[in-house]
């Protein structure tokens, strides 16, 4: 009965993690930053690092920080420079 518990409190956080390819065809708004990272495949470090730097788009919402699926897509595509990213 113990050992149910264990694994059944194991599972959400593994169902929560979502493969790239689900992500990419994913229509919601905004992308979190560790969803990002797994897009892109660099490290949850390296999207802060790049938030911060001003090279990825992003909007704070309480302690939460979201990158907009469109403004992503946008720069990915390249039609935006880094200095079009940046907020006033």
């Amino acid at each position: 009965m113990q050992e149910e518990r264990i694994e059944s409190a194991g599972t959400p956080a593994a169902s929560t993690e979502r493969p790239p390819e689900s992500l990419a065809a994913d229509q919601r708004l905004t992308w979190t930053v560790p969803e990002v990272a797994r897009l892109l495949g660099i490290s949850k470090d390296s999207v802060y690092e790049a938030a911060h730097r001003g090279e990825l788009p992003v909007r704070v919402i309480g302690r939460r920080m979201l990158v907009p699926r469109a403004a992503l897509l946008r720069l990915l595509d390249g039609s935006q420079t880094a200095e079009q990213v940046q907020q006033p």
